[in-house]
């Protein structure tokens, strides 16, 4: 696969996971107030608009405001530095190992967008079997999530971690 092809999956594939996370979040936003559901699946699912100031499921979200902030900033930056680091390390034909990297960075991109406009990331899609809820979360958290597990299984097929080519 030619470098053109390569740098096309990653733009498109990061891209259409960023585009997706900003409309979806600013159509609750003006569509919502703080806290507000609407049912889709009574009893499974709801979109609910949450203010997320922590990481994943509300981490660090105790810190103070002037130190989570920059905290958050600065890992985000340097998580996309490493994914980019292993996307020009990956080889052309690892489609799979491309594609899964570039939806992890259009969705630390999405959420890095929420926390330097707003100071907290938007979280809406709202999952819950009974008494059962799993915390809110958005189009950016699912592509990463998505991509991790891709990633995941990647390495479990090549028997080796990314960049070691596959197991003879």
């Amino acid at each position: 696969m030619p470098l053109a092809s390569k740098s096309t999956i990653i733009l498109a594939a990061a891209s259409v996971v960023y585009a997706l996370d900003r409309l979806s979040k600013l159509l609750v936003i003006e569509n919502f107030g703080l806290g507000q559901s609407y049912a889709v699946l009574d009893g499974w699912f709801d979109v609910t608009y949450v203010r997320n100031l922590g990481a994943a499921f509300g981490f660090l979200s105790f810190l103070d405001g002037s130190f989570r902030l920059p905290f958050f900033l600065v890992t985000t930056l340097a998580a996309i530095g490493l994914l980019v680091y292993f996307i020009i390390k990956a080889r052309p034909q690892d489609v799979l190992v491309l594609f899964a990297l570039a939806i992890i960075i259009g969705g630390a991109l999405g959420n890095l967008t929420d926390r330097l406009m707003y100071g907290y990331v938007v979280d809406f899609i709202d999952w819950h079997v009974g008494g059962q809820h799993w915390p809110a979360f958005n189009i950016a958290d699912s592509g990463i999530t998505v991509g991790v597990v891709l990633l995941g299984i990647e390495i479990f097929l090549r028997g080796k971690p990314l960049g070691e080519g596959k197991a003879s």
